[in-house]
């Protein structure tokens, strides 16, 4: 059986596209496998900030990702119970010279297909949906996967495999690693709303803070729908979730006026890390290799930084500048950098939008008070970028 492809990439959300972008860029030979018949259109994350744009950029995709999102540089911390409203201007803590002022509202599943788009047009780049991946083995040359089609069961070959494939990954349970850590006790619940928020008094991007009915809310790209997320009882079915989405609505939004209910995705949240990035040729990245609560955008921030870490790294392990010790490096500084700044970051969000204490509260929305009448308090943007990029892939 003759090679498939220099990598094979599981999973065709925003993580797995960026990495098999980053890899066809480079002239690497690259096949994209999704177990779903197209690309998951569910609510999930929505805004971008300069280091996730900074990469969009980097791949040739910024002037797309322009036409179709909402440069943003709006946001607002509620606290309603308190009637705190703070309006913060984001470009807060960057520096004049910062080339990316701005945040990018748009759904992911735009990103994952404005980025489709690009590999399909490129002739080392393939993508096939309907390839659900069931079995795993190597050697010390290649990556043998056992895939699922429409078919029957076929065998796929490459030389190495990043397995981009969600919390859920088939390829973490195949490498046979654990996902250590906790799962949060409740169910976060995503939905898309036609609702004039902005009238309200609501900025693009908005954060409620509150110990029961605490929501984000966001405005989702240059079009009239919004994306409000709040918690759930984590032990009700699905369909009382649906059922009781008017309720939360009746607590969060600001009037009784009528709105519609687009979609909506209830979903399990967790705060997991694999002991290793790594196993021999396969690699993991994004969520399939860590997981964290979306409050304040972490996960997917993170996953595309990792996205362009491993194309770097497998590209230069590939181009023979570098030899595979390489992808240790990634695999340790990837996972360091979940653990010690995204995952304690996400938590402190969190912590904030849910706090119980009302003195807590209070000091939160304090803090955020001072931040926008004395910006030089504010946490520095470039410190945190550099926190999330990590030290340097090698090569």
């Amino acid at each position: 059986m003759a090679n498939q492809a220099d990598v094979i990439v599981v999973g065709a959300g925003p993580v797995g596209f960026l990495t098999a972008l980053g890899l066809a860029r480079a002239g690497i030979e690259v096949c994209v496998l999704e177990a779903e018949s197209g690309i998951n259109d569910s609510p999930r994350a929505s805004m971008y900030f300069p280091t996730t744009v900074k990469i969009l950029d980097r791949l040739g995709l910024l002037d797309e990702a322009l036409a179709i999102g909402l440069a943003t540089t709006d946001f607002c911390y509620h606290v309603p119970e308190f009637g705190i409203r703070i309006h913060v201007d984001t470009k807060i803590g960057l520096p004049a010279e910062e080339p990316y002022p701005y945040n990018l509202a748009f759904g992911q599943h735009i990103l994952a297909q404005l980025v489709m788009s690009h590999l399909q047009r490129l002739p080392n780049a393939r993508v096939l949906f309907n390839q659900r991946v069931v079995g795993l083995a190597q050697d010390s040359s290649s990556v043998t996967v056992t895939v699922e089609t429409p078919h029957g069961r076929e065998e796929m070959r490459a030389n190495w495999l990043v397995g981009a494939d969600g919390a859920r990954s088939a390829v973490r349970h195949l490498l046979d690693l654990p996902f250590e850590g906790h799962t949060w006790p409740d169910r976060f619940v995503a939905t898309n709303v036609r609702f004039d928020f902005g009238k309200h008094g609501f900025d693009t991007a908005n954060m409620i803070a509150d110990p029961v009915n605490w929501a984000v809310v966001a405005r989702l790209g240059r079009g009239d729908l919004w994306r409000v997320t709040y918690g759930e009882d984590a032990n009700l079915p699905e369909d009382e979730v649906r059922r009781r989405i008017p309720e939360h609505y009746a607590a969060i939004l600001p009037s009784s006026e009528p709105y519609e209910i687009v979609a909506s995705s209830p979903y399990r949240v967790h705060e997991r890390c694999a002991p290793r990035f790594r196993v021999g040729r396969a690699m993991l990245a994004g969520d399939a290799a860590h997981a964290c609560n979306p409050c304040g955008g972490m996960g997917l921030t993170t996953g595309v930084i990792d996205a362009m870490a491993a194309a770097d790294v497998l590209t230069a392990v590939i181009r023979k500048r570098r030899d595979d010790s390489a992808l240790d490096f990634y695999s340790t500084e990837r996972r360091r950098v979940f653990l010690e700044v995204s995952s304690p970051l996400a938590t402190e969000f969190k912590r904030r939008m849910s706090e119980r204490d009302p003195a807590k509260r209070q000091a939160d929305a304090a803090m955020m008070r001072q931040m926008v009448e004395d910006p030089a308090s504010a946490p520095s943007a470039t410190h945190l970028a550099k926190l999330l990029f990590g030290e340097p892939m090698p090569g």
